[in-house]
């Protein structure tokens, strides 16, 4: 019997290099991928739908399953997991010295629905006690002039956006137009080292490993999505990409522990997996519906009270129901 054959686009990522690469197949399928930036990858799948399958913005999904608009299903495999502390930038003539201080600002932000800004804004809320109305929000791209946004928003009242379409928040940063931005994406005058731009919280990670023990939540920027054509056809596929995607996470971090040869250019590199397991347990990069409620639940919480979504979707609307459940031996 022939297999499948499936189109699939994602970056980079060790964790699932062994599907891409083919040394694990999916079962059934036969997988035709391509490595692409998650800009353009994120671009072609929303606007034209040109693979079976594809990493997407968690925000942009969640956006386009309230408004019953999403032309594909996500599965619960979270190729990219990044805490947001680290994507507030100010400018250091500003003055800005802590979260009050953006009350009044001019703050710069590639997308409002961008995850990363979602997570970051309800930093500002729940965990600082900012109001997002008390900020100016300019909307531009951020090392590119002409960036827009990508789904239809509900803002909260009293909340607005500005948008710049001929400037970059990086130019506008260092022109001192903007005082501050939010952006998953560095700035390129940043990653330059350029001396008026920094970090709000330069030791983010001491903030960001609190955050993750207060509240349980480690940030889903990315989820898989399959096309909906595609699955209706073929709904086996969708609990057969999982696991694909599992072993190959879990062979990943089985080499990352490993002695023997250095995975990765960075010295320690296993002894930093072993600190991480003691915050975040043996699976330090979990997939699954049930094993990331808290995360999930929450996300969909924020995008409702920040306008990305209107309606608190439940989680059953995200995912396909063959993967709400699963079969015991």
């Amino acid at each position: 019997m022939s297999k499948l054959p499936l189109s699939i686009a994602m970056s980079n990522y060790e964790h699932v290099s062994d599907v891409m690469n083919g040394r694990i197949h999916p079962e059934g399928i036969d997988l035709r991928a391509m490595e692409l930036p998650v800009e353009e990858i994120f671009f072609r799948m929303l606007n034209f739908l040109e693979w079976d399958v594809s990493e997407f913005s968690m925000a942009k999904y969640v956006s386009l399953t309230a408004s019953n608009k999403a032309p594909f299903w996500a599965i619960p495999v979270f190729p990219s997991r990044v805490f947001r502390q680290s994507a507030f930038y100010i400018a250091t003539k500003s003055g800005i010295k802590e979260p009050a201080d953006l009350a009044g600002r001019r703050i710069g932000i590639p997308e409002w629905a961008q995850t990363a800004g979602v997570y970051a804004r309800s930093y500002l809320q729940h965990q600082c006690g900012m109001q997002l109305k008390d900020i100016h929000w300019v909307q531009a791209g951020v090392n590119d002039a002409g960036r827009t946004e990508k789904v239809t928003l509900f803002l909260p009242s009293g909340v607005s956006i500005e948008t710049v379409p001929d400037r970059s928040l990086n130019d506008l940063l260092l022109a001192g137009e903007i005082d501050g931005m939010i952006s998953a994406r560095e700035p390129a005058s940043m990653i330059k080292r350029d001396p008026r731009i920094a970090r709000l919280w330069p030791d983010y990670r001491t903030i960001e490993e609190s955050y993750y023990k207060d509240t349980g939540i480690f940030p889903i920027m990315h989820a898989v999505v399959i096309k909906k054509e595609t699955l209706e056809q073929h709904p086996w596929i969708a609990m057969n990409l999982l696991k694909a995607f599992e072993e190959a996470k879990n062979r990943s971090l089985q080499r990352l522990s490993s002695l023997v040869n250095s995975r990765v250019a960075i010295p320690w590199s296993h002894i930093a997996l072993e600190r991480t397991r003691t915050l975040f347990g043996e699976d330090v990069w979990p997939y699954g519906i049930e094993a990331n409620r808290r995360t999930l639940e929450a996300f969909t919480q924020f995008c409702f009270e920040q306008g990305v979504t209107d309606r608190q979707i439940p989680l059953s609307d995200l995912f396909p129901p063959q993967l709400t459940k699963t079969y015991k031996a």
